[in-house]
């Protein structure tokens, strides 16, 4: 028993102990790959330590021979330029890819809301703990970022926490 207990503990250090409070379902039916390619402008994201104090910030997604997608982020951060790059793999729910800036661990990138155009999206991941607004242009209209709040909010998100980065 001590054993089950000593394991369940340790388990709960690695992946976590909290519960979800927000609804992070994957919000497509289906993702076609070649349109999600190429450049997303961050539009709003919460804060994280990867990301703290950056604007600017960009993301591009390029096909790989083997299939999975390279991901490259970019931002200023304090005046200087920064670029983090990954991999993205895709699994078979549409909508939800595995992404890894480091080695073999990998986090989910869930696409919640997309538009029919694949110009803006909100994207959450595996916990209640990150939060970005993609957009294909720099600056989104107040009609389509209330949109994307109102869905947010729906979902359980706490929108007041999105920080608004500058382009």
């Amino acid at each position: 028993m001590k054993k089950i207990f000593s394991l369940s503990v340790l388990l709960c250090l690695l992946v976590g102990c909290s519960k979800l409070t927000v609804d992070n379902s994957v919000g497509v039916k289906d993702l076609d790959r070649s349109r999600y390619l190429g450049d997303w402008y961050e539009i709003a994201r919460y804060d994280h330590r990867f990301e703290r104090g950056m604007d600017r910030t960009k993301a591009h997604y390029e096909l790989r021979d083997d299939g999975n997608v390279t991901v490259l982020n970019t931002g200023m951060k304090n005046g200087k330029p920064t670029e983090a790059k990954g991999v993205a793999k895709f699994t078979d729910t549409p909508g939800l890819l595995r992404v890894s800036f480091w080695g073999p661990f990998y986090s989910d990138y869930r696409v919640m809301l997309l538009d029919d155009d694949y110009q803006y999206a909100l994207i959450g991941s595996g916990s209640d703990d990150y939060l970005w607004i993609l957009s294909r242009t720099p600056q989104i209209s107040p009609e389509i970022k209330e949109k994307i709040l109102t869905e947010a909010q729906r979902r359980g998100y706490d929108t007041t926490k999105l920080l608004w980065p500058t382009h």
